[in-house]
């Protein structure tokens, strides 16, 4: 797994709901605990398997994202998948600021003076 980050990801915690349709074309959905986030991607960990390439929907309240799935992975405690997210579907804190959310390089910068 190549795993290239263009733009710096922020640790968050917080609770989405993925959407998805499965191969038989039937909707599916389930709660995932949101692991990190930048404008172009997040890391979701939930308890099953996305098929790579999926097209996804996250729902936090108002707040909707999407893109496709470009990693699943079971690691220890449950599954943990990357999403990349579509060019019109871009984060940013304005459109949905997860309860947790921690800039690990501000955060690495400010121990530094």
């Amino acid at each position: 797994m190549n795993r290239v980050r263009l733009e710096k990801r922020m640790m968050c915690a917080d609770m989405v709901e993925v959407c998805w349709s499965s191969r038989s074309g039937r909707p599916r959905s389930s709660t995932a605990l949101l692991e990190d986030i930048s404008a172009g991607g997040a890391c979701l960990q939930l308890d099953e398997k996305l098929a790579l390439g999926v097209k996804v929907d996250l729902r936090h309240g108002n707040a909707r994202l999407s893109g496709t799935v470009k990693y699943c992975v079971y690691r220890e405690i449950g599954y943990f998948a990357g999403v990349q997210f579509s060019e019109e579907s871009r984060w940013s804190r304005r459109a949905f600021r997860p309860k947790h959310l921690l800039d690990v390089w501000e955060l690495e910068l400010t121990s530094r003076t």
